[in-house]
Formats: structure tokens, C-alpha cells, sequence
């Protein structure tokens, strides 16, 4: 009763108004230090990786970097002029936006106009100035000339599109869906904690507070991303992973301070209540805290920016979370228990009976009647559970994993619809791989040489056509050669294009250039090198995110048996979630009900995300669960009967802390963005998976099973159990 969590319980049950006024007056110095830094939003370098990186690098070192572009497509509209006057009026309109495009301070060059294959649309396209990731910033000067031909030019029709308008349009897009994402996870939570505690008051407790944390942890994030830089997807994740947690932690304090009074039957003090739960689920909370921190902390190991800004999110949610849970929480519970005791105090002045509400804390004949195939057939029930588990993970032996291209947007953003419609008039244009090469100012003439070699072998395949351009840096050691592919960047043919430069056409010319280096970067060459460089760090992650669940686990309850046992379930119901994963979204059944176009393939970030956060995660369960089979079992009551107390005066808890989480995870479903869909559906997959088939089934079957021996070796838990089988002996002799 002296940890530092109910040390910190106790100067909040002391001083509320303090706790209160503290917290929110950190909450709002959190968001103003934020808004007065703003974000450090990631650069282009930053996502650099494999050979498309060190190509790009090469080529931005000659200021030939590749720049973004829009196009916009001018044509006639059907019937509305006549086949000559149309082309003048064609013609017209793309010498008018390309001078008034050349005129933009945010465009670096304009393109002479590309005539279609069928000869009914220009092309104008014009290359922005600066970084390729502040683009979409600089879009709306482009788009409101191509505004201003357009109502100038009523006959015509033009059409917009580019790598910066598709990325506005996803953003857009992106905060739509987060507004349908609140919209649904918010009263469905609040649904769920009135259900759990029938008290609108009790309920919006956990609310109010993941909220105030969100808010928090969103400001910080902004001053922390001028360390780790912001991906733009860090706010994604702090809602989602902060509504998750923040509540969860709220409701492990406040259920288990709802036990103590019904315990205590009114005989202890708000204060002496708030600090009986500080001693035993406030520690348990700081230590799922820890474990989700040190567990996302792996992520940085993958030498991502994507990673790194998602692990950053996560971290600093609920690191918030955490500390709401130490400092306002207990606060709060002593203002709510002292109205509750005023409250009663009345009732008995006026004679009435004190009411004691115990729901949930007995755990109910429903629990009662789910643990009892573990009970009573735990060998059989370990089993089935595990195959069925194993089961659901086989589709993974089929898993294919590919990085998510611009290809694969939802073509509700108006600027994919016209960039489907680019692809289908200039086929020639889909797809550009750039061959960057650096050597020495005096082999320039060699360096050229080779790589107009190196255009005539693509002329003569078919991946490739027969439009090409060579550029080279003032100072003449970069060069750049652009080769154009009439496929899709998601496309077989694609792939195979960049196959045949990097194995076959670059080693047979520019290979050849005694200290050259090089290299092939574009968009298909970046779409390969992500999930070849994820891979490669895969390993390092998941072995350091399996020794920390074993360490964080041997930390919480002194076991190597529960260390052991922790890992394994975490794998098997990691496996299940992917495995699940696969099967809905790699075919194409499930296509209409969770409204997405199969790519055939999972979002390369999506299985080493999932294997992060889900362990860190299940270390919630694991820890609220565990620590009560420990605190029954350090109080002398046998392993077996510990274990099926604990988990049934659990269930309530764990029940709710799974329907709040799978409701917020699984409101990303109904996001557009393929990759967080994946994601939202993963982790509510896994989240459920992990509360009603691994806690519920698995663990006290296991438990039951290793009897003593789960607590090995840690003699604490031991002595207390030796000592209670002692003490029945000496009471059966002297009976």
C-alpha cells in the first residue's frame, strides 16, 4: 500500500480539485505547445528506401529528383461543337492554361501539350516547384486556372488529376471517414459503459477521459514529431489506439473500485476505496501501459518513417492514458463517491434501505457456464481451442504482401476517377521508371552512351514503349533516363519491366562504367523495395518484440511458465487474426459487404503493425487477469480455484474492454483507405479472438493444467499456497 501508484492515488484522493484543475490545465498546455510549434511533417527523404532510395538520392544530388505533376485532359464534350472547331477550341484552351500555369509561382515547368491516340484529347501537364510531400499544398493555385479555362470554355471539358490532387483528395477523404469513425465509435462506447455500469455519470468517467487524453496526446504529438517526423497518419492512430486504451484503463480503476465498496459494504472512506484499487488495478494498468510502450518501441527498429510516426502516436497516447489513469481518475472517483455517500446518507435519514450495486462483480452464471468446459475437460478443451486457432491462421500460408500504390485509392476522390480516365487516353504514360546514374564529370559521354544503349534494348521489349528522355546535372556527374511502361504500377507487367531493367538492361550497359554507381527509383521500383525492405527488418522486430513480452511479462508476475505462456498465445492469436485477414480481403467474397476492391495481396505495413500492437494490447488482458488469479493465490487460495475466481470476477472487465476496443477497431472498417481497413478489421479480429477464445479458453485450461507450477519459479506465489496446503493438513489431524 505503499507503491508509487497509490502514493500518487492517494495526493489525488487528498487534493481532487488540485488532481482536476491539474490535469486539465496540462491537457490544454499540451494542445497550445503543439499549435505554437505545429508539425514537422516528414520529407521526401525520409521515406527513402532499398535501391529506389539511394537512386533517388543520387538523382536529388543533381537537382534531377523526379517532381510532382498534375495533368489536366482537355476535350471537346460530346455534340457540343463541331469536329474542326472543336480541335481549334482544344487547342486554344491548352495554350490558355499552359500560360496561365507558366505564370504560377508554385509551378517550376510546363510540358509542351500531348496529343491522345485517338486524337480527341490534350494533355497539358506541369511540374510543381519543392518537396514532392508538400505538393498537394500548392494544388489549389493549379486547379483554379484549370477552373477558370473551364468556365471560359463551356463546350469543353477538362479534367484534373496528379499525384497532388489524388493526395488532397485522400486527405479529404481521410477526414470524412475519421468523422463516420467518431460518429459510430462514440456512442456505441458510451452504450456499452452505461450498459457496464448503469450510470450515465459512471459512464462518461472513461469517456471524458480517453478524450481529454486524445487531446492531450495529439499536442504533444505535435511537438514530438520535430524529433520523429509526423506521416500524417499519427493522428489516425492516436484516436483509434487512444479511445481503445483510455477507456479500457479507466474501467479496469473504476470497476475494481466498485468492488471494494460493495466489499466494504460503506464501512471504508471514498479515499481508503480509491487507494485499495490504486494498490491493485492502478498497478496493473501502469504495467499494460508499460508493456504497450516498450512493445510499440520495436517498431522504431524497422528503419521506417511510417513506423516510426505510428509508434510515436501510440506511444504518446498512451503514456496520456497512463497518467490520466494515476493522477485525475482517482480525483474524480472520490468527487463521485462522496456524492454517492451523501446520497445514501439521505436515503437512511429518511428511513429508506442503503442500496448496494455489485453488477458485474460476481461474474454471472454466463461466465460461470463458459469456463466450464476448461474446468471439467481442460486437456480437451487446450486442444480444440488451439487447433481451431491454428485453423483460422492455415490461410496464411497463402498470404501475399505488397505495398499499397496510388492504384489501389478509392475511386469515390474525384481525381482517381479522371486518373483512371488519363490511363485509359495515354496508356503510353501509366508508368515511369527513372535508371539514375553518378560517376565522374570526365565519363559523362560514356555515362550517356550507355544508357541510349541501354533505351534500345527496352525499345525491343514489350514491357517497355518507345518513348524515352535523358537528362544530366549541370556539374554532369548525375544522369537520369526515363523510360516509359504502358501498364498499371500494380500491374504484373510492371513488376516485370523493373525486373528486366535491374537484372538484365542496366547490368549489361551502365554496369559496365568502371565507378559508376546506380540504380532504378520510380513508383513501381518503390512499391517493390517497401515490402523487400520490411521483410528484411522483420526479424530483428519480432524477435525483440517477442523478448520484450517475455521480460515484461517475467517483470508483472515474477514466472518464467507465464512468460512462456504469454508469448505463445500472443503468436497464436496474432496468427489467427492474420490468418483471418487473409481470407477476407486477398479474395473477393467479402468485397461487397466491407466495401472494398480486393487487390489480392495485404498492405505490407499491416502483419508487422498487427504483431506490435496486438502484443502490446494483450498485455492488458493478461495483466488485469493474471494479477487477480495472483492476488487470490498470494491470499492462500489454491492455484485452481484462483484461476477460475479470477477469471470470472474478471469477466465483466475484460468483456467491456473488448467490446470498447472491437467497436473502435472495427469502425476503421468502414474507412475507404484500404490499409487502415485492413488494420481496423485485424485488430478487432484479434482483440476478440484474444478476450473470448484465449482468456476465456485457452489460459485457464493451461493454467488449470500446470496447477503450482505456473508460478515457477517465483517463491512468493509458492510460499502462501505451501503454507495454505500445510495449514489443511494440520486441520484434517486434529479433526
Amino acid at each position: 500500500m505503499n507503491s508509487f501508484t497509490v502514493r500518487m492515488a492517494r495526493w489525488s484522493a487528498l487534493h481532487p480539485w488540485r488532481a482536476i484543475i491539474g490535469w486539465l490545465v496540462f491537457v490544454v498546455l499540451c494542445l497550445g505547445l503543439g499549435s505554437a510549434v505545429g508539425v514537422n511533417s516528414a520529407k521526401t527523404a525520409d521515406y527513402r528506401v532499398g535501391e529506389a532510395g539511394r537512386a533517388e538520392a543520387m538523382a536529388a544530388e543533381g537537382q534531377l529528383e523526379r517532381r510532382s505533376t498534375e495533368q489536366v485532359m482537355i476535350s471537346a464534350r460530346p455534340g457540343a461543337l463541331g469536329e474542326t472547331a472543336a480541335r481549334t477550341a482544344v487547342e486554344a484552351a491548352a495554350k490558355d492554361l499552359t500560360t496561365r500555369f507558366e505564370r504560377l509561382p508554385e509551378v517550376e515547368g510546363v510540358a509542351e501539350p500531348v496529343l491522345s491516340g485517338d486524337g480527341g484529347t490534350l494533355l497539358v501537364e506541369a511540374a510543381l516547384k519543392g518537396e514532392e510531400r508538400d505538393a498537394k499544398d500548392k494544388v489549389d493555385a493549379l486547379v483554379a486556372q484549370t477552373g477558370a479555362v473551364q468556365k471560359a470554355n463551356p463546350g469543353l471539358l477538362l479534367e484534373e488529376t496528379g499525384s497532388p490532387s489524388i493526395s488532397k483528395g485522400v486527405d479529404k477523404q481521410r477526414g470524412e471517414d475519421l468523422a463516420l469513425s467518431e460518429a459510430i465509435t462514440l456512442p456505441v462506447t458510451l452504450i456499452t459503459l452505461l450498459i457496464v455500469f448503469g450510470s450515465v455519470t459512471m459512464a462518461g468517467v472513461p469517456l471524458l477521459l480517453a478524450l481529454s487524453s486524445i487531446a492531450a496526446a495529439v499536442g504533444l504529438s505535435m511537438v514530438v514529431s520535430h524529433i520523429s517526423p509526423d506521416t500524417g497518419v499519427g493522428t489516425n492512430l492516436i484516436l483509434m489506439i487512444g479511445l481503445a486504451v483510455g477507456v479500457d484503463y479507466t474501467l479496469f480503476y473504476l470497476k475494481r473500485e466498485r468492488e471494494e465498496r460493495a466489499r466494504s459494504q460503506g464501512k471504508l472512506s471514498s479515499e481508503a476505496l480509491v487507494e485499495l484499487a490504486a494498490a491493485t488495478s492502478g498497478r496493473a494498468v501502469v504495467v499494460s501501459g508499460l508493456a504497450v510502450v516498450v512493445s510499440t518501441a520495436t517498431l522504431y527498429l524497422a528503419s521506417d518513417v511510417i513506423f516510426s510516426s505510428l509508434a510515436t502516436g501510440t506511444i504518446v497516447v498512451v503514456l496520456v492514458a497512463v497518467l490520466s489513469s494515476l493522477t485525475v481518475l482517482p480525483a474524480l472517483l472520490v468527487k463521485l463517491g462522496r456524492r454517492a455517500e451523501r446520497r445514501e446518507r439521505r436515503r437512511a435519514e429518511r428511513g429508506k434501505p442503503v442500496r448496494r450495486r455489485t453488477r458485474g462483480e460476481s461474474g454471472g452464471r454466463v461466465w460461470a457456464a463458459l469456463l466450464r468446459p476448461a474446468n471439467r475437460h481442460p486437456v480437451a478443451t487446450l486442444c480444440v481451442a488451439v487447433l481451431a486457432l491454428l485453423a483460422l491462421a492455415a490461410p496464411l500460408a497463402g498470404l501475399k504482401i505488397t505495398e499499397m500504390s496510388r492504384d489501389t485509392h478509392s475511386r469515390e476522390i474525384p481525381a482517381m476517377q479522371v486518373y483512371d480516365r488519363l490511363n485509359e487516353a495515354f496508356p503510353e504514360r501509366r508508368v515511369t521508371h527513372d535508371v539514375v546514374v553518378r560517376a565522374d564529370a570526365g565519363r559523362s559521354g560514356e555515362v550517356t552512351a550507355a544508357l541510349s544503349k541501354l533505351a534500345e534494348l527496352a525499345h525491343t521489349d514489350p514491357l517497355f514503349t518507345d518513348t524515352e528522355r535523358i537528362r544530366t546535372s549541370d556539374d554532369r556527374r548525375v544522369s537520369v533516363l526515363e523510360l516509359k511502361v504502358p501498364h498499371l504500377g500494380n500491374s504484373d507487367e510492371a513488376y516485370d519491366s523493373l525486373d528486366h531493367l535491374r537484372d538484365e538492361y542496366v547490368p549489361a550497359t551502365v554496369g559496365g562504367i568502371e565507378g559508376a554507381e546506380y540504380g532504378v527509383s520510380g513508383d513501381v521500383a518503390r512499391y517493390s523495395d517497401y515490402p523487400a525492405h520490411q521483410n528484411s527488418k522483420l526479424p530483428l522486430v519480432l524477435g525483440a518484440l517477442l523478448l520484450v513480452t517475455f521480460a515484461m511479462t517475467l517483470y508483472a508476475f515474477r514466472s518464467v511458465v507465464l512468460a512462456l505462456l504469454g508469448v505463445v498465445l500472443n503468436l497464436l492469436s496474432a496468427a489467427a487474426a492474420l490468418g483471418l485477414l487473409v481470407l477476407v480481403f486477398q479474395g473477393s467474397w467479402a468485397e461487397g459487404p466491407l466495401n472494398f476492391d480486393s487487390t489480392g495481396s495485404i498492405g505490407s505495413r499491416v502483419p508487422l503493425f498487427l504483431f506490435v500492437i496486438l502484443f502490446g494490447l494483450s498485455m492488458d488482458y493478461q495483466v488485469f487477469v493474471v494479477s487477480r488469479i495472483r492476488e487470490a493465490v498470494l491470499g492462500g487460495v489454491p492455484t485452481r480455484q484462483a484461476v477460475l475466481d479470477g477469471i470470472r470476477s474478471s469477466a465483466s472487465v475484460v468483456t467491456s474492454a473488448a467490446a470498447v476496443m472491437t467497436t473502435v477497431f472495427t469502425s476503421f472498417v468502414f474507412l475507404h483507405i484500404i490499409e487502415m481497413k485492413q488494420i481496423g478489421f485485424v485488430l478487432a479480429v484479434a482483440v476478440l479472438l484474444d478476450a473470448f477464445v484465449i482468456r476465456v479458453l485457452i489460459l485457464p485450461a493451461a493454467m488449470l493444467l500446470l496447477g503450482e507450477a505456473s508460478w515457477w519459479p517465483s517463491r512468493g506465489v509458492r510460499r502462501p499456497v505451501r503454507e495454505n496446503r500445510e495449514a489443511s493438513a494440520v486441520a484434517a489431524d486434529v479433526r
